[in-house]
């Protein structure tokens, strides 16, 4: 037998909650084995989990990870890399767009709030 781990490891290892996990099976994300009302899930199943959260960390939804993951099974690893590597672009300019947002809003608020403390200080106690 493989090295199959339970439902409960598979939320610990992850960091993700029942709910989440039934949630990824619900939307075919993830296949596990069953043993009557438990789940068990082996190295192909732990695999696609760490891809998804990977997915998920650098902001693609569920839904673009799920087709991903359908490519391999249909056309391969080639094509799953060709369409990895146009939404990983897309992604990262994107990504891009958020952090410069990000960084205009620092310095904006760090400006406000530098006027704020000099108009503070030069307030009369």
């Amino acid at each position: 037998m493989t090295q199959d781990i339970s439902f409960k490891d598979m939320c610990a290892r992850f960091d993700v909650t029942p709910r989440t996990l039934r949630y990824y099976e619900y939307i075919e994300l993830l296949s596990p084995r069953r043993d009557g009302r438990a789940r068990f899930y082996g190295p192909r199943e732990i695999a696609r989990m760490k891809l998804i959260m990977r997915g998920r960390r650098f902001g693609f939804s569920l839904e673009e990870i799920r087709q991903w993951l359908l490519i391999y099974q249909h056309k391969g690893t080639a094509e799953q890399y060709r369409v990895w590597l146009e939404h990983a672009d897309r992604q990262l300019q994107v990504l891009a767009g958020q952090r410069d947002e990000i960084e205009t809003a620092i310095t904006d608020l760090r400006a406000l709030r530098n006027e704020t403390a000099a108009l503070l200080d030069a307030m009369p106690d």
